[in-house]
């Protein structure tokens, strides 16, 4: 009698992360999801991935050396009592009092894990008008992870789309749960955590003792006039770094064994007369491109 050949199940196909040329200067998109799970509304799902939206990987960064050797140093976790530890025996504590820790084990960190470890489900939807600006957080790119996600995916996108609204939900990120606002975005939806009440503090309080006197009317306008002989569409392309940009000029010359000159000190802008430095500034229309000129001067002494 002749047994019947078990069939490998079908592997599900992924979803490859691919598209057109970059914009010049623009971040590399990770090469690797920061999360994966199944994004969720109601009884549609579908398999995403996120990816973050930003990258600081071409910011400068300094290693601590010893002078004497100009080796880099190694951080050693050390006991105060009996020395160098291994990093591997340590365990995670919580403080709660002067020097007195709850132990928690990664069994009981796994045993609270919740649904929203997985699964990003949508809970309500806002106008984004509705979601205060100080609450808006880190961009993430939600893209499907599966072929067979994918028409889910189009239907969830397309219906943000349709309705003009954008999706509340919460998901676990970095041992938190995060409340997540999502939008669409060209042929995907970008997600944005938000911060939580207790993160933000009442602006209230911080601009409290700023005095209710108003300023002249006169005053106000002239204001208004350099805001309008300077306004303009904003171009991230046409803003730069320009501390690192100096930075790195810095470094390249000392690379070189150029003799480093100490730059200008800064101008003081202190206001004594308000008015006549807004009359000033309404006619000096070119400051911001000879403070730009300034800069670049500065960095090449």
């Amino acid at each position: 009698m002749a047994t019947k050949k078990k069939v490998a199940p079908k592997r599900k196909k992924k979803t490859a992360v691919r598209g057109p040329a970059r914009n010049e200067g623009a971040a590399e998109l990770s090469a690797r999801p920061i999360w994966q799970g199944h994004l969720r509304l109601s009884l549609v799902s579908c398999p995403v991935a996120l990816f973050t939206a930003t990258s600081r990987s071409s910011d400068i960064s300094f290693h601590l050396l010893n002078p004497e050797t100009n080796n880099r140093i190694r951080m050693v976790p050390t006991d105060p009592d009996t020395g160098p530890v291994e990093r591997s025996d340590l365990v995670k504590g919580y403080e709660v009092s002067k020097n007195n820790y709850v132990i928690v084990t990664p069994k009981e960190l796994e045993a609270v894990k919740l649904e929203t470890t997985h699964t990003m489900e949508i809970e309500r939807f806002v106008d984004a008008g509705d979601i205060d600006r100080l609450f808006w957080n880190q961009p993430y790119y939600l893209v499907p992870n599966e072929d067979s996600g994918v028409d889910a995916y189009v239907v969830i996108r397309d219906a943000l789309r349709e309705t003009d609204r954008i999706a509340l939900g919460r998901v676990v990120m970095h041992t938190r749960e995060r409340l997540v606002a999502l939008e669409p975005r060209d042929k995907g939806i970008v997600v944005y955590t938000l911060r939580m009440r207790n993160e933000v503090a009442d602006p209230r309080h911080a601009f409290h003792d700023i005095p209710d006197a108003r300023p002249s009317k006169q005053m106000v306008e002239i204001a208004t006039k350099i805001i309008e002989q300077q306004e303009g569409s904003f171009d991230p392309g046409k803003f730069q770094d320009r501390y690192e940009k100096a930075l790195r000029d810095l470094i390249r010359r000392k690379e070189r064994g150029e003799k480093i000159v100490q730059a200008e000190p800064v101008e003081d802008t202190n206001v004594i007369d308000l008015m006549a430095a807004l009359k000033k500034s309404l006619k000096h229309k070119g400051r911001a491109e000879e403070s730009e000129k300034r800069v670049r001067r500065r960095t090449k002494r």
